[in-house]
C-alpha cells in the first residue's frame, strides 16, 4: 500500500497543509509510514498531477502563507475504489521473535532479562496508545459509525499489546517453571561502575516487586556488592506500585531512606504524568533519597552526583 491512500483518506475528512498531515502521521499508530516532509510533499505532487487532489495558498498577515490541499471528485472516487479492494493479509514482522528463536545460547539470567526488556518495550508502548485512544487526536468524526470504526481500530492495537505481553509473560512461566532458579535469577540485575563509583541496576524480576520485604531484600543486595546505589527499571516494579491506594511505593520508599540507600527508577514519562503519582513524582524528585525518571541517562546522572 502506499502513502498516497492514507493521505487521501486524511483529506477525505479536511482540507489540510503538508505540515498537518505529518503530525497526523507522527500522532497516529496504524498510519505507519514515517511521515517526513519529503515522502508527504513527494506525494502530494504526484497526486496533484493526477488530479486526485487540489491546493491553495493562503496568505497570512501575521505568519507565512500556507499551502492548503483538498481532495477532488477524482480522488474520492480513486480512493473508495481502494477501499473496496481485497484486503491483505496482516504481515508478521518482530524482530524479537528472530532474537527469541536463537536465545538458547543464553544463560538463565539472560534469557529472562531479554524477556523483560520486550516486556517493559510492550509496556510502555502500551500505556502511549492508551493516552492516544484518550486524546483521540485527528479523529473524524463524521458519523456515529466512523467514530465508532476508529474506536474499533484503536481497540485492535491495544488487544495485540495486551496479547504480545500475556504471551510473553506466559513465555516466561513455562521456560522457567520446572527450573530451580537462583535467588539471583530471580532478580535481573548488574553491577555497574562509573565514575569510581558502582550502583545496581535492577533491569526485572521474576516476580514484580510489590512489598516492603522486595525493598529489604534489595537493601541487602546492596550491601552484598558494598554500595548504597540503586536503579530500578520500569520492568521490575508491580502495578500496584503506581496505585497510590496501595500504598506499596511509599513503604519501598521509607525502606530505602531508612537503610540508606539512594534509589532511583527509571520509569516512562507517560507513566510518572498520569493521575496522581504524577503528584508523586513531582515531590519525590525534589528529594535527595529517590526520584524518578524517564531515561536511564537522567537516572543514573543524578545517582552518580
Amino acid at each position: 500500500m502506499s502513502i498516497k491512500f492514507a493521505i487521501l483518506g486524511i483529506l477525505s475528512s479536511k482540507a489540510s497543509t503538508g505540515y498537518e498531515l505529518k503530525k497526523i502521521f507522527e500522532e497516529s499508530s496504524f498510519l505507519y509510514w514515517s511521515g517526513n516532509n519529503n515522502q508527504i510533499y513527494k506525494a502530494l505532487i504526484k497526486m496533484q498531477e493526477e488530479d486526485l487532489v487540489t491546493s491553495e495558498v493562503i496568505h497570512q498577515d501575521s505568519s507565512p502563507s500556507k499551502k492548503i490541499y483538498t481532495i477532488t471528485e477524482e480522488g474520492l472516487k480513486e480512493l473508495k475504489e481502494w477501499i473496496m479492494s481485497s484486503p491483505e493479509a496482516p504481515e508478521i514482522k518482530k524482530t524479537f521473535l528472530i532474537q527469541l528463536a536463537w536465545s538458547d545460547m543464553l544463560n538463565t539470567q539472560e534469557l529472562n532479562q531479554l524477556l523483560s526488556k520486550y516486556e517493559e518495550e510492550l509496556q510502555v508502548q502500551l500505556v502511549m496508545q492508551q493516552e492516544k485512544d484518550r486524546r483521540a487526536l485527528h479523529w473524524p468524526n463524521r458519523s456515529t459509525r466512523e467514530r465508532f470504526i476508529w474506536e474499533r481500530i484503536s481497540e485492535n492495537i491495544i488487544s495485540t499489546y495486551n496479547n504480545e505481553l500475556n504471551w510473553v509473560r506466559e513465555t516466561r512461566q513455562k521456560l522457567f517453571e520446572n527450573l530451580d532458579i537462583k535467588e539471583k535469577d530471580k532478580m535481573n540485575y548488574q553491577i555497574i561502575e562509573m565514575n569510581n563509583k558502582k550502583y545496581i541496576e535492577l533491569i526485572s524480576a521474576t516476580n514484580p516487586l510489590s512489598t516492603e520485604n522486595d525493598a529489604l531484600d534489595l537493601v541487602a543486595l546492596t550491601g552484598e556488592h558494598d554500595t548504597y546505589l540503586l536503579m530500578i527499571h520500569y520492568a521490575a516494579l508491580s502495578k500496584d506500585f503506581f496505585k497510590l491506594k496501595t500504598r506499596v511505593a511509599g513503604d519501598m520508599l521509607q525502606k530505602f531512606i531508612n537503610y540508606g540507600v539512594k534509589t532511583v527508577a527509571v520509569i516512562p514519562q507517560e507513566i510518572m504524568e498520569k493521575g496522581r503519582f504524577r503528584e508523586m513524582a513531582l515531590e519525590t524528585n525534589k528529594g535527595n533519597h529517590f526520584r524518578m525518571y524517564g531515561s536511564k541517562e537522567e537516572a543514573e546522572e543524578w545517582l552518580l552526583r
